[in-house]
């Protein structure tokens, strides 16, 4: 591991302490003996994303991430919550994934399912631009299940 303060090669692992889906380590470097930390995560074969023009796309986590803070912006939603809202998607692309592939159809599926659990204001955000809806009457019926409910 590269120090990030001197470019020494050379560090050694003070302490190690799992997070969930990675490992964040705190290291020492050999040379200037200053500390970093560092974040590991498992490597996996992630699938295409097939888009509705049949063009395929290796899933992003990143994309992901942003688009769920887009639809978070400006509401009262942890990044901790979005980060695991992700690793949940992420998980269920790859667990539902056939032959390396998921239709971009099914993973905006998933994101709006763990939007409503996050928050309906942040649910419609997405469902709206996601579902590309074209009049006010769409917005109404995409709203109606979620009016008599408590505010999210």
């Amino acid at each position: 591991m590269i120090c990030p303060y001197c470019e020494h090669d050379g560090s050694k692992v003070v302490d190690s302490r799992t997070l969930g889906e990675s490992i964040r380590r705190r290291r020492e470097c050999e040379g200037c003996a200053r500390r970093f930390t560092t974040h590991e995560r498992i490597e996996r074969r992630l699938p295409a994303v097939v888009k509705k023009s049949g063009v395929r796309e290796a899933f992003d986590r990143d994309k992901l991430r942003q688009g769920l803070d887009v639809a978070c912006r400006k509401r009262a939603v942890s990044s901790e919550r979005l980060d695991q809202a992700a690793a949940l998607i992420e998980r269920r692309v790859l667990h539902e994934a056939e032959k390396g592939e998921i239709a971009s159809v099914r993973l905006g599926a998933l994101v709006l399912e763990e939007l409503l659990l996050i928050d309906r204001v942040a649910y419609l955000r997405f469902a709206s631009v996601y579902q590309e809806l074209a009049s006010p009457e769409q917005f109404l019926e995409l709203l109606q299940p979620l009016l008599g409910g408590e505010d999210g």
